[in-house]
């Protein structure tokens, strides 16, 4: 079983509402984290990670020039700001959360 560490050792983020819709951006610490992270940090893996959620899709988009991933987690926010019954209806701990996930250590 290789080493892990939590997200918050390579990266800082932060989360919000597009509608239904969440996105949480991944902002990595230096050039060598982002480039790990672009191999650990999935779509996929986040899909997973949060699949209590159950996203109908989650999309990541790649900003090199500011070492960071935008992660779109569709249909996460039980209809959105102003319809969500749900505690965090904004997406806000999103990030947070996030950054408890273990990947790969470097």
């Amino acid at each position: 079983m290789s080493p892990t560490v939590p997200l918050s050792e390579l990266a800082h983020a932060r989360s919000g509402d597009k509608g239904n819709h969440a996105n949480i951006g991944v902002i990595a610490c230096d050039q060598t984290a982002f480039e790990h992270l672009g191999r650990a940090l999935t779509a996929e893996r986040v899909a997973e990670y949060f699949a209590a959620l159950a996203p109908s899709a989650v999309v990541r988009y790649e900003l090199p020039g500011i070492r960071a991933y935008n992660f779109v987690l569709f249909d996460v926010l039980g209809g959105g700001a102003s319809r969500s019954l749900r505690i965090d209806s904004q997406g806000k701990t999103l990030a947070v959360t996030l950054l408890k996930l273990p990947i790969p250590a470097p």
